[in-house]
This record gives structure tokens, C-alpha cells and sequence, in this order.
């Protein structure tokens, strides 16, 4: 019996062997023809695909914004020069590839995201839509009307507008107050002539770089980029704005509704930064109290929030959120647990079991190539792309004397937005005692 079984380990232990998939490369840069290029090989049979365009809200005017995200949307969804609309989409449904865009703070992105066995024509209609984009007047009519039907939602949302007139209160005349998807106002003026103009100025080999996350050849990527994109500009490299630091203030919209709004901004570290890793830790930590303490205890909100907005990559800032019926009381009990981190710090036991939950979603999260294109591009708009894979040894590293101070080095100004009832708060329930000057503003009744 004992041989047999033997033999049935030995059978299995090889089988296993034989179907284990290879160890992943690690990711490398190079440049090709005047493009960076960064690309980490995968046994994945999904391919993912990302180019990036640095600059985000740096690289229109507030009268313009929502330009770029408008152009990579015609650009991505209105067909190309050799294929209109239609036919561009239906190639794409039958070799099963999607191709999207998105905007943010500082940077936008065009992705692609197909099968192995599709890889050459859905590298072919990916190349074509970046670089050959159609701009036709009729289909940039549609894509428009639903880019000011999208925007007049936002506006009439709650949320979307705390969010949009937060990020406007807190950095007022800088990058970062203008909204990356446009307004109603700045949207309907735009023009296809100006949109396509705009599209033109930012496809640059200075500005832009191409991330490649999947199961081909360095020598077949290199041929392709090379073929597709050697012949767009130069163009100029992305000068970010100089840092501002956030104002301890409170600005304060009245408006009849029946749940009130509140949305606090401070400032935080570069996410490249050590201290930026322990500002993600301790902003997570400081959520689950947030959340004991908001809706466990005291039922005064269904979801409170405290977060690191990492994809803030020039201004970096920490955001505290609430929507709630007892703003005052929730204000309170807000500032009082920022005040007892900043006093009191951390525990040991936190970091810990932060520790442990943070790497086991962090490695969940990157299982797909998709995220990890996004993780690796959005690393190197802030730097260096590296950073991506660094990442899990410098949670390891920290200690709990490092999110105590990195806390306490930012926390002492917090700028707030309300919107709600104005006789529900007054100015002196947002003060961070010592450190909160007289300089709350009212906004008019809506």
C-alpha cells in the first residue's frame, strides 16, 4: 500500500510540475523611436494596454475644461480616418477588444484591453484611433450632447458637486479647480475644430508614454510602437505647478435639502514618497474610526469616508467625507478623532492588522493586467514607475512612529466644503482649535 502511494505523489508532484506556470517577468522601460515604453511581460492570455497623456488639468484653461477628456472620447469612440464609427466598433466586437479613455487630475489616458489571439488587429485599431482619429463634426455633435447631459447630472448631484466645488474652494485659481470632465457652460462652447486642435497639442513624445502589460515579445512590441507612432511630435514635456498648501478654511453653500453634505480636504504627501505610503495606511486606519465611531456608535451617517487621493499627483491631499441630518454633531465627532490620532497617534495592534489586510487586497487587486497597467502608469506620471513594485516592501517597512508623524505633519489644516442647511452648522464647528483663522465663507442660497 505505502509503495502505491508513492507512486500516486510521485504521479501528481510531476503533473503539477508540468502545468506550473512560469515565474512573471519583472517590468522594464525602453524608449523607441522617442516613445517610452514600459512593459511587463505576463503567461496571461489578456492583454493590456495604456497611453498615457501627462498634464491632465494643466493642459487647457477653466473656460476650456473638460477639452481633453471630451477628445479622447471622440477620438476613441468616433472612428478614425479609415474607418467610421460603425465599422471601427464592429471590429472591435469581433476580435472581442475594448478601447476606453479616462481624464483625471494629471494625467488622461487612452486603454485597450484585447485576447492574445487578437493581438495584432487590436493593436492595428488601437494605433489608428490614437493616431488617426476621425473628429467627424457629426459624430462629435453626439458624443458631445451626452458629454453636457453627463455634466448637468453631475451638477444636480449632490456629491459630484461637493466633490467638484471642494477641489474649486480648496484650490482656487490653480489646475486642480477645474473639473477634468467639464461643465455644462464650458462644454456647449466647445467646438470640434478646437477639440481636435487640442488633441493635436498634447500627442507628444515628451508628454506621453505607453504601458504594456501581457503575453508578447519585446521585439514584437518595439516593431509595432515603433510602426504606429514614430512619427508624432515631439511636442513639450509636462511642467506641474508649484505645490500650494490648503488653507485652513470653511466654505459653507446653503441649500434646502433634506441629507447634508460635508467633504474635508488636507494636505498629504507625493504617493512616491515614503511618507506617502504611510499617509495610505494611516488614512485607511483612520477610516474604520471614522466608521465606529460615525455609523457604529452613533448612527450619524451610512457611509463616511477618509481617504488618500494618490492619483493627486502634483497637489496631493487627504479628503474627509460625510453626509448626514446632524451635521454639527458629525463635524464634531470628525474633528475630535482627527485631534486624538494627532495627540494620541496610532496603536501598534493597528498598523498590524492594517498591515495585513492592506497587502492581502493589495495583491488581490493587481491580479488582473488591466490594474496593473494602471498601477505602473499612474506611478510613473508621479515619477518613477518602479515605485509600483516597491510598493509592498515599504508597507512592510513602516512603523507605527511613521504614520504618527506623517499624520501629525499634515493634519493642522483642513479645508472644508458644506452644502446643506446653513442654520444647521455655524462657522465655529469646523475650527481645529488653534489652528482655524476667522474665514468662513457663505455661499448664497440655492
Amino acid at each position: 500500500m505505502k509503495k502505491y502511494i508513492c507512486y500516486i505523489l510521485l504521479m501528481v508532484a510531476c503533473i503539477t510540475q508540468g502545468f506550473t506556470a512560469p515565474p512573471e517577468e519583472k517590468p522594464r522601460e525602453f524608449m523607441v523611436d522617442g516613445v517610452k515604453v514600459i512593459f511587463k511581460p505576463s503567461v496571461k492570455e489578456i492583454i493590456s494596454v495604456r497611453f498615457f497623456i501627462k498634464g491632465g488639468t494643466a493642459n487647457y484653461s477653466k473656460e476650456q475644461e473638460g477639452i481633453e477628456a471630451l477628445a479622447l472620447w471622440v477620438a476613441t469612440e468616433g472612428g478614425t480616418k479609415s474607418l467610421n464609427k460603425t465599422a471601427f466598433a464592429t471590429a472591435l466586437e469581433k476580435v472581442g477588444t475594448t478601447i476606453g479613455s479616462s481624464t483625471s487630475l494629471d494625467y488622461s489616458e487612452i486603454s485597450m484591453s484585447c485576447i492574445k489571439e487578437f493581438w495584432d488587429t487590436s493593436w492595428k485599431l488601437y494605433s489608428d484611433a490614437i493616431v488617426n482619429p476621425a473628429f467627424d463634426p457629426k459624430e462629435f455633435d453626439l458624443l458631445k450632447g451626452r458629454a453636457v447631459s453627463a455634466a448637468k447630472e453631475e451638477e444636480a448631484n449632490p456629491d459630484a458637486h461637493l466633490r467638484n466645488q471642494s477641489l474649486q474652494n480648496a484650490f482656487a485659481g490653480r489646475n486642480y479647480s477645474k473639473i477634468y470632465n467639464g461643465t455644462v457652460t464650458s462644454l456647449e462652447k466647445l467646438t470640434v475644430e478646437q477639440v481636435a486642435a487640442h488633441y493635436r497639442s498634447v500627442l507628444g513624445k515628451q508628454n506621453c508614454f505607453i504601458v504594456v502589460v501581457g503575453n508578447v515579445t519585446e521585439a514584437d512590441l518595439k516593431q509595432k510602437v515603433s510602426a504606429a507612432f514614430k512619427g508624432i511630435p515631439a511636442g513639450k514635456a509636462f511642467q506641474p505647478e508649484k505645490k500650494v498648501e490648503l488653507k485652513p478654511q470653511a466654505t459653507i453653500e446653503n441649500r434646502d435639502i433634506a441629507t447634508n453634505y460635508i467633504r474635508g480636504l488636507m494636505n498629504a504627501p507625493a504617493v512616491n514618497e515614503k511618507e506617502g505610503t504611510a499617509m495610505m495606511l494611516a488614512t485607511t486606519i483612520l477610516y474604520d474610526r471614522f466608521f465606529i465611531e460615525l455609523r457604529t456608535k452613533r448612527s450619524l451617517s451610512y457611509a463616511p469616508s477618509v481617504g488618500y487621493a494618490s492619483a493627486a499627483i502634483t497637489n496631493p491631499y487627504a479628503t474627509f467625507y460625510i453626509s448626514t441630518t446632524d451635521p454639527k454633531q458629525s463635524l464634531q465627532v470628525m474633528i475630535d478623532e482627527v485631534n486624538k490620532v494627532k495627540n494620541q497617534g496610532f496603536s501598534e495592534k493597528e498598523l498590524k492588522d492594517m498591515k495585513e489586510g492592506y497587502i492581502t487586497s493589495f495583491f488581490m487587486g493587481q491580479e488582473t493586467n488591466d490594474t496593473q497597467s494602471m498601477t505602473l502608469g499612474t506611478r510613473e506620471v508621479a515619477g518613477d514607475w518602479r515605485k509600483a513594485e516597491s510598493f509592498m516592501s515599504e508597507v512592510e517597512k513602516l512603523t507605527v512612529q511613521d504614520l504618527n508623524a506623517v499624520f501629525k505633519k499634515y493634519s493642522g489644516s483642513i479645508n472644508w466644503t458644506y452644502l446643506g442647511k446653513e442654520s444647521a452648522v455655524s462657522k465655529d464647528d469646523f475650527k481645529q482649535p488653534q489652528l482655524f483663522p476667522d474665514n468662513t465663507k457663505i455661499s448664497p442660497k440655492k
